[in-house]
């Protein structure tokens, strides 16, 4: 009898720390097409007509889509709390009061003429995973939260991932001050004015700052955004590392002149030097000789844009990423040369700016497991992936354990109208978040209940 009650007790030990089993844990109440539902009524909340999204922050649309994710928390029994940058929680109370809390989510906000399930997966099927949790009877030792991410996307104020940068502590206040919408507003402007915000910059950034161990572990559901899952006919990703872009802005300036009087000898041409440039960060990207790493010049202006003119102003913006941070720099480093050498031969002046070099990051290994361990409990077939995206999951991944679980899009599309991930391939997302986030909370012991 002692060595009965002993393994007995090491089971429920055994429980408590990995979750409910998947036999014991119902999650036939998520279901694929319902959330689907909610993705494209949230998807109507948008500045152009469907199936096109846009949907910049604290805008009308914006304010309207908050709503809607307020409603369905609260529908899902959730606590609702906001901090000043408009970071929306949802929580599902633990059995205990000291100990951080399990956090999945993802934003809403929507590039111009995007799709419906970019980022919104990861809010949506957040509070539908919780909501199933809730109805299966499950009780978990740590609270779980739902999280709606504030500005993921650069394009109001050209900063990506404000509020999970806020929340890290990885957003300074002078980064802040410096980052106006088209019209000149600033974020604590726009902010206040959505009901949010604060006195100052400084006053939101102290307010939304999480506090050391708050968070026990962090979790994103996503769409791949890339076609490897559907090509493999794979279900589910568990991310391994999420790779992070510098940001560079390259100003070129030479003299001009008349397209016909201006001789071959006699110009400094900006066009030329920034067309060289572009070539110069292909090849720079290439001889770092990892599939990891890519580079992309996506912005290149001339001035003053006209067939008869040479042109004297050329602006490029070009995307760095890789997961490796030191092979990254180093391909910066390379361009950064590049630069100077085209410069100094093609006879223009120059200038360079570095928008951002934000580090890579590799998930940590305890949500991994989970999230793998979920995958075979549903008996989902799945594969290691890396994240070459930006995500929330970055940041969060400086102050907590950090994964992501990505689910297929059709032909790897995203950041377009066309959009789309099958009802299918989503249940299985949300139910596979379910249990990892199970896993990763634990459950209450016997007779335990949740903090109020």
């Amino acid at each position: 009898m002692g060595g009965q009650r002993l393994l007995l007790a090491v089971a429920g030990c055994l429980m408590c720390t990995w979750g409910l089993r998947a036999a014991t844990l119902d999650l036939t109440s998520i279901s694929g097409p319902a959330v689907v539902e909610q993705l494209l009524h949230l998807a109507t909340f948008s500045d152009d007509p469907l199936p096109a999204v846009t949907r910049l922050i604290f805008t009308p649309n914006d304010m309207k889509a908050r709503k809607y994710v307020k409603q369905l928390m609260k529908e899902a029994g959730l606590t609702i709390r906001e901090d000043p940058m408009g970071n929306i929680y949802g929580r599902m109370h633990g059995s205990t009061k000291t100990t951080g809390a399990v956090v999945t989510g993802s934003h809403v906000d929507a590039i111009p003429l995007a799709g419906a399930y970019d980022g919104t997966l990861g809010v949506i099927g957040a509070i539908a995973a919780l909501k199933a949790l809730g109805e299966a009877g499950f009780r978990p030792e740590k609270p779980i939260e739902a999280l709606m991410f504030t500005s993921e996307e650069p394009t109001r104020f050209g900063l990506g991932c404000i509020g999970s940068r806020g929340m890290s502590g990885a957003l300074t206040v002078e980064t802040l001050n410096d980052k106006l919408d088209v019209n000149g507003t600033s974020f604590q402007a726009a902010s206040t004015a959505a009901g949010y915000g604060g006195k100052s910059h400084e006053t939101i950034l102290e307010g939304t700052r999480v506090k050391p161990g708050s968070i026990a572990a962090f979790v994103e559901l996503h769409i791949e955004q890339g076609p490897r899952l559907e090509r493999e006919g794979l279900q589910l990703g568990i991310v391994s590392a999420i790779a992070a872009p510098a940001a560079l802005r390259v100003f070129f300036s030479g003299d001009g002149g008349h397209a016909g009087a201006l001789l071959m000898p006699d110009r400094n041409d900006a066009g030329l030097a920034a067309a060289e440039l572009a070539l110069a960060v292909e090849k720079a990207t290439l001889d770092a000789g990892a599939i990891d790493a890519v580079g992309t010049t996506g912005f290149l202006q001339i001035g003053p844009n006209s067939m008869n003119s040479v042109p004297r102003e050329a602006k490029l913006e070009i995307d760095i990423r890789d997961i490796d941070a030191a092979r990254r720099d180093r391909t910066v480093s390379s361009v950064l040369k590049s630069v100077e050498e085209i410069a100094a031969r093609r006879d223009v002046r120059h200038r360079v700016e570095m928008i951002n070099q934000d580090p890579p990051a590799t998930c940590s290994q305890e949500v991994i497991t989970a999230a793998t361990e979920a995958a075979k409990e549903l008996g989902a077939s799945q594969k290691a992936l890396v994240s070459r995206a930006y995500h929330d999951s970055l940041f969060m991944s400086q102050i907590a354990p950090t994964g992501m679980i990505f689910i297929p899009c059709r032909n790897g599309w995203s950041h377009r109208p066309d959009e789309f991930a099958s009802a299918a391939d989503i249940e299985t997302g949300v139910k596979a978040l379910a249990l990892t986030l199970a896993r990763l909370a634990g459950t209450a012991a016997a007779g335990e209940h949740s903090e109020l």
